[in-house]
């Protein structure tokens, strides 16, 4: 009897899958300690989240293999609220903030952010990439004997400069040689046994904090549950909310182009509001997608759903049984993996863009990056959306164009090209030459689409101008929303059922 064996494919996959997991997972630890010390909560509150929020993404979530957990981006919004209320108020801001998500799952919004500019995407990767490179340099500081931070210098310093430089040799190199085991956890466990076997003096995970604790336990968040509470804690929860989807959806987004797959953005945002509702009620600060992690996972050639909660299973069992020996891990190679994670994350063939693409695609990109360094993540892309639908605006109101000749009655005839709208409308009232223009007047509209208020006010405006110079003004190819709207034109614009355009304006006056 033949006996049936899984295919070394299927088995290659797993293990690909349960290496990367565990890779992300180290890389995960002191992130997470880090960005629950900048929310002033304790190591395991970030823990705790790393380890929900992953799982539930991972199993349940539109994206596989895209790795989420406790976020910087979102840290330093908490921070405020912790100072002035406490945690508890933190627990209850994350509860709302989990629901505000699920509401825009329902209501279907995630498919707006296919509609980021690719300018912005370029902006917000590479400006992502700096940060995490810059967010590095903290682990070059110590306290001294004043209680002062300062940064390590002398034998220290070069200790970890050789060990970092150690661990990124490796990610790159071993690679060349074998790809059975992800290179970044073979540095990590070689610069950490290094350490050990030498007896290097350096800093390592346990210097951060303790991770050593047992499973999270379900309590509700100790806080009034009145109107004053959620005065305080909505406006919280609710920049958390974008700031989290903005991150998440954005690394969606990259991480559909990099491998040529589709995710599938409200049920991301469904899960990660899920996640961030139980992680809060079991000690938990939130999270969202961390692109940093994510990169590793995907470079590591890990795709599927297993990764994520490998990720999550290794960082429990680390808390449950291994904090001795993830605490003795040098800082240096873990940042050694996130030095690489911020080169192959950076999209360098941006700088081969500039003279090629047009300079307002250029400015966008450097906007949102700079604006990602400097502030946040959310203002960022708010900002670059906004500056490139007005750059779009500018350049589409460029394109309306009129082409005119005297027919053999004698009118002359105007045919009118482009989109008439706000930003439009100088150039379109530019187009007329009224004081040379014939008795008859013929505006035809047929190859013109009138979008909003401003272009009818134009319309108007220009019928009244026609009107003073005792001129006769005829309108064609005009829509119904235009006829019903128009006011001085009204009675100039000539009816043709058959060939009138059928379209809809922008016009609170239509309801």
């Amino acid at each position: 009897m033949l006996s049936i064996q899984p295919s070394p494919t299927r088995f290659d996959e797993i293990k690909v899958n349960l290496l990367s997991g565990l890779t992300v997972a180290l890389a995960m630890v002191p992130e997470a300690i880090a960005f629950a010390l900048i929310a002033h909560v304790s190591p395991l509150t970030g823990l705790y989240a790393a380890v929900l929020v992953s799982f539930i993404t991972a199993a349940f979530g539109g994206r596989p293999g895209m790795i989420s957990g406790a976020a910087g981006a979102l840290a330093v919004v908490m921070v405020a609220l912790v100072v002035q209320h406490g945690v508890q108020y933190l627990f209850a801001t994350i509860v709302l903030m989990g629901l505000l998500q699920i509401l825009f799952a329902v209501a279907k919004l995630g498919k707006f952010i296919r509609m980021v500019p690719h300018p912005v995407m370029l902006g917000f990767v590479n400006g992502l990439a700096i940060v995490i490179f810059l967010a590095q340099f903290g682990h070059f500081k110590t306290t001294n004997a004043d209680g002062g931070v300062v940064w390590i210098t002398g034998s220290a310093l070069y200790v970890m400069i050789g060990l970092i430089a150690a661990t990124m040799a490796i990610i790159y190199v071993l690679p060349r040689f074998t790809k059975a085991v992800p290179s970044t956890l073979v540095a990590i466990i070689a610069v950490t046994l290094s350490v050990i076997y030498f007896g290097l003096d350096t800093k390592t995970v346990g210097d951060l904090g303790s991770i050593a604790g047992g499973l999270p336990s379900f309590h509700l968040p100790q806080v009034p549950w009145t109107l004053e509470t959620l005065y305080i804690i909505f406006p919280y929860a609710l920049i958390l909310a974008a700031v989290g989807l903005i991150e998440t959806l954005l690394t969606l987004n990259l991480i559909d182009e990099m491998t040529g797959t589709r995710g599938r953005p409200n049920k991301e945002a469904l899960a990660q509001g899920a996640a961030n509702i139980i992680t809060a009620l079991f000690g938990g600060m939130g999270g969202c997608a961390m692109i940093g992690q994510s990169m590793i996972n995907i470079g590591n050639g890990a795709l599927q759903r297993l990764s994520g909660i490998a990720t999550s299973l290794f960082l429990l069992s680390f808390i449950l049984f291994a904090s001795r020996w993830i605490e003795m891990i040098p800082l240096a190679a873990l940042i050694g993996v996130m030095f690489v994670v911020a080169e192959k994350t950076f999209e360098w063939g941006t700088l081969q863009l500039f003279g090629k693409v047009p300079k307002q695609d250029i400015f966008v990109g450097l906007l949102v990056g700079a604006v990602t360094i400097v502030a946040d993540l959310a203002i960022a892309v708010i900002a670059g959306v906004i500056v490139s639908a007005l750059v779009f605006a500018w350049e589409h109101a460029k394109k309306i164009a009129v082409h005119s000749e005297v027919n053999d009655a004698g009118a002359k005839v105007y045919a009118l090209h482009g989109s008439l709208f706000f930003a439009s409308v100088a150039n379109f009232q530019a187009l007329f030459e009224i004081a040379d223009d014939p008795e008859q007047v013929i505006i035809d509209f047929k190859q013109a689409r009138i979008v909003d208020h401003s272009a009818i006010v134009a319309i108007d405006h220009l019928a009244s101008k026609y009107k003073a110079a005792g001129k006769t003004l005829h309108l064609k190819h005009l829509s119904a929303d235009c006829q019903e709207l128009l006011e001085n034109a009204k009675a100039v614009i000539e009816v043709n059922l058959l060939e009138d355009p059928k379209y809809r304006i922008s016009d609170d006056k239509l309801g």
